[in-house]
């Protein structure tokens, strides 16, 4: 290792920048960040000016300038970093990520500033926006903990339990205060020799493809000890659980045996009681016709902790999948999503107004009632000549689109659903459709 990493306290100690232009500003910016009196020197600067200061940063991108800056740092014995000139440095700038209180520094000693800044935004997409939360917490509670439990193993436990289970995934989601809520409910439980609550996460899953998860559903996958999954859920999604997490599927398909909506609430509830931390994945979004608003209703109804982490929804990942853009200022300026099963049972889609020139309608689940969906749109008003796409296992690699018009609706539904091993579908009507026949984009590459 060439250079120690080192965090120093520059809380109201003096920092000298000198020179001007952006490095000279961001150098300063970053020592005021950290609390420093930061002294700017825009010019030639002197011994006398720099001692007593802890730090010195010469950016005047100028050769000579730099080294007689650096020859006074040397001279009031002051360690001295000068921008992009390695040999007159005695510390050097990491690429730093900072997450309100939890600071990240990365270096290469100074031999790639790029490979460091490249690391830099890889950890940052790694690491939670709310970082700093868990700082707190702990910090509040570690008193307590320390107090409360004597055993050294048993306390590392704990304190690791609190800023990676449920109390933690409450605080990253915005809620501090029923995470501390939580967190005294746990010591509440350690002090009663009780089993800690858990939290159920309603997860997004996307439209099929993994790399499509968002990470915070991806980071889930690897911390959940149970996976209740829908049927819709392909096992390359699942594959990104954790290796010991126990996965069911609690999924609900037409015309199969399956779990009641009331069974899949009351496990939910019944797992987070014991303490499972709880991922409920559902293809898509879970609040677009998924149900999920049913469970947290039941969480909530139970007094149990739950997040929900958004998916992208079928309708978006299989209109660009296919090539489709579901708004376009020549042809859509509105857009809805409608369940193809309103259009024989439950309460009814206002078709009429689904009708309407210029609007582009994603219907899920509507394969099987292609010929209802049909006859309401001409009902209403719809033209038979209306483009139509049916966008099949969207995203994934066995994807399959078909087109047409709406005339032809029952007869293309009935190719896909005839194929014995049909994937989920997805009806999209209106102009934009056309735009699936005309897409030439390689399928591998039509979403990232």
């Amino acid at each position: 290792m060439k250079h120690l990493p080192l965090f120093f306290d520059l809380a109201r100690r003096k920092v000298a920048v000198v020179g001007d232009g952006p490095k000279a500003d961001l150098r300063a910016n970053l020592a005021r960040s950290a609390g420093a009196a930061v002294l700017r020197l825009h010019g030639p600067v002197t011994a006398q000016e720099l001692r007593g200061a802890v730090a010195v940063f010469v950016a005047t991108e100028d050769e000579a300038t730099d080294a007689a800056a650096h020859h006074q740092a040397k001279a009031a014995g002051v360690p001295v970093n000068v921008a992009d000139r390695p040999a007159l440095c005695d510390f050097i700038m990491p690429a730093i990520v900072d997450r309100d209180g939890v600071v990240v520094a990365i270096s290469t000693g100074g031999a790639s500033p790029t490979l460091a800044t490249v690391l830099r935004g890889r950890i940052e997409a790694m690491l939670p926006e709310r970082l700093g939360s868990l700082v707190r917490l702990a910090t509040t509670f570690r008193a307590q903990v320390n107090a409360l439990i004597a055993d050294p193993a048993g306390r590392r436990a704990f304190l690791r339990r609190l800023i990676e289970g449920p109390v933690a995934r409450l605080a990253l989601a915005g809620d501090e205060a029923g995470a501390r809520r939580l967190a005294l409910g746990e010591l509440d439980a350690v002090r009663r020799k009780m089993t800690p609550t858990g939290i159920a996460h309603i997860v997004g899953a996307g439209p099929g493809d993994p790399d499509l998860l968002t990470l915070k559903a991806a980071q889930l996958l690897q911390e959940a000890d149970a996976i209740l999954h829908d049927d819709l859920v392909p096992p390359a999604v699942l594959a990104r659980a954790r290796r010991d997490a126990e996965i069911v599927s609690v999924g609900k398909r037409k015309g199969r045996p399956s779990w009641a909506q009331a069974d899949i609430d009351a496990e939910l509830v019944r797992r987070v009681r014991s303490g499972q931390t709880v991922v409920r994945l559902k293809a898509g979004d879970p609040f677009i016709f998924g149900r999920g608003g049913e469970e947290v209703d039941a969480l909530r109804a139970a007094g149990l902790p739950w997040t929900v982490v958004p998916g992208i929804t079928a309708a978006l990942g299989c209109a660009a999948s296919a090539g489709i853009p579901l708004t376009h200022r020549r042809h859509a300026s509105a857009v809805t999503f409608v369940t193809g099963h309103g259009a024989q049972e439950g309460k009814p889609p206002a078709w009429a107004a689904l009708a309407a020139e210029g609007h582009t309608l994603a219907i899920y689940m509507g394969a099987s009632e292609a010929s209802a969906v049909r006859d309401r749109l001409l009902a209403a008003g719809t033209a038979p000549s209306t483009p139509v796409a049916i966008v099949e296992s969207g995203t994934r690699p066995e994807q399959r689109v078909s087109t047409g018009r709406l005339g032809d609706l029952p007869r293309l539904a009935a190719a896909h659903s005839g194929a014995g091993t049909a994937g989920p579908s997805l009806i999209i009507v209106g102009d934009v459709a056309a735009y699936a026949a005309a897409s030439t984009i390689p399928a591998l590459a039509k979403v990232s």
